[in-house]
């Protein structure tokens, strides 16, 4: 991925934005580490993006000092990738483009693909940004996230794709 850096051209703050989370794969690559996944192989998974993708947006977010990578190994070497402060300071846009697509992206007898739960009250959060219950601020850390069966399988789906492509690669590789 070319990264465009073309901000200090400009004082708006939404075309520099645009030049970090810009595009689908790095909102999506986000959206992953939101859900707790921390390992390039889910992210890849849980995305479909090609390896080479979800590589240059890791690598670009951590340039961009909302992600940084940590090792879980030293044999072979692995990482996770972690949200910084900044990178949590957007999941205010996360939760907004959620709302948006709920709203205006999927028919209404298709249903939420997660409900989430405000901590604080108890009751079902909303799409937010305010709790519907009690009017709240919505922070990640305070909510309870169920998805739905439907997009739970889908992405149990994905997930099982994902392995038994890499088992099919690996497969090729030995003969």
């Amino acid at each position: 991925m070319a990264v465009k850096k073309n901000s200090p051209e400009t004082l708006c703050p939404i075309a520099r934005a645009e030049d970090i989370v810009g595009d689908r794969w790095t909102v999506l690559v986000l959206r992953e580490l939101f859900m707790r996944n921390h390992r390039y192989d889910e992210i890849q998974a849980q995305t479909g993006g090609t390896p080479q993708m979800v590589a240059a947006r890791l690598k670009s977010l951590e340039a961009d000092g909302m992600v940084e990578r940590l090792a879980y190994s030293e044999r072979p070497p692995r990482y996770e990738y972690h949200l910084t402060g900044k990178g949590e300071a957007f999941y205010s846009v996360v939760l907004a483009l959620r709302a948006w697509g709920e709203t205006w992206c999927k028919s209404a007898d298709e249903g939420l693909a997660v409900r989430y739960t405000h901590k604080t009250c108890g009751q079902p959060a909303g799409l937010g940004p305010l709790c519907e219950h009690c009017g709240e601020l919505l922070r990640r850390e305070e909510l309870i996230s169920e998805p739905a069966p439907a997009y739970a399988e889908e992405r149990k789906s994905r997930r099982e794709a994902f392995k038994g492509n890499r088992g099919a690669m690996a497969d090729k590789q030995e003969t």
